[in-house]
């Protein structure tokens, strides 16, 4: 999560995608920003809206980190599967 919180400049941008993604992962039976804004303890999707659609952020850096992070990653595992008996 810090690779995409470090990203918002504003603290409550910071809180919120961060209860947004855990929203994301949750086992919540419809995913929408109505209810992830539930499952986050506000009281309506206004904030989950705001870090989706109008919080500045360099999505494509975060995109770019990620998955150099997802194949350093895989990297390490494939090592470890060639290297062990």
């Amino acid at each position: 999560m810090d690779t995409i919180e470090a990203r918002f400049a504003r603290p409550e941008s910071r809180r919120r995608v961060r209860d947004f993604v855990a929203g994301l992962l949750a086992l919540l039976p419809v995913k929408n920003c109505w209810t992830i804004a539930e499952h986050a303890g506000d009281d309506g999707p206004g904030g989950m809206q705001d870090v989706i659609g109008r919080a500045s952020w360099d999505d494509a850096l975060v995109r770019a980190r990620r998955r150099h992070q997802a194949a350093a990653k895989t990297s390490h595992y494939a090592r470890q599967a060639l290297t062990e008996p």
